[in-house]
């Protein structure tokens, strides 16, 4: 089953699932998409640096599991 985790590094999601890339980009200004740190950071660590944290963070998650389902 594909699923995306907050552990994931952006890279690798970006690698395995780039139908989310621009959904990430446009609903959340989620940019880290390009970059450099994309392949250090995880998707959580990312997403706490833009302050998209808890609630919102869990609601971003589960919008890009819908998306690759």
């Amino acid at each position: 089953m594909k699923k995306i985790t907050g552990k994931m590094k952006i890279s690798e999601i970006i690698q395995k699932y780039p139908e989310v890339v621009n959904f990430l980009a446009i609903e959340w200004g989620f940019h880290c998409v390009s970059c450099f740190f994309a392949g250090y950071d995880t998707f959580e660590q990312g997403a706490k640096i833009h302050g998209i944290e808890g609630k919102d963070f869990k609601m971003m998650l589960k919008m890009c599991n819908e998306l690759i389902k």
